[in-house]
């Protein structure tokens, strides 16, 4: 499956923004679907994740009550909904997909850059 981010930018502490995925080639709804993200000088860290179905949603502690990730099987795509920004979010973010049966994320998007001032 191909992946592509969007939907990244330069806000402002406090400020929301919305993530987008488009996935192509691949029969979408048999990948777990996660988003992940990497500071300048940090290692790639989990921010979500969903399953298949999109019933069940896990997120990073660092981000809970702020992040939601969400998925629509029909038009291929997964969302990152970024609410409350803050400073320590900016990173580069990356879309990425499990396949069903696997244990690790094997297809990565191309990253988009979330910038939050403060």
């Amino acid at each position: 499956v191909q992946l592509q981010a969007s939907g990244g930018g330069l806000v402002q502490a406090g400020d929301s923004l919305r993530l987008s995925c488009a996935a192509s080639g691949r029969t979408f709804s048999d990948y777990v679907m996660g988003w992940f993200r990497q500071a300048p000088g940090k290692e790639r860290e989990f921010v979500a994740a969903i399953t298949w179905s999109g019933g069940t949603t896990y997120r990073a502690d660092s981000v809970k009550g702020r992040f939601s990730i969400s998925r629509d099987n029909a038009k291929n795509t997964v969302a990152l909904q970024m609410n409350s920004l803050k400073p320590e979010d900016t990173a580069v973010y990356y879309c990425a997909g499990k396949e069903r049966g696997t244990t690790a994320y094997g297809y990565w998007g191309q990253g988009t850059q979330v910038t939050v001032s403060s």
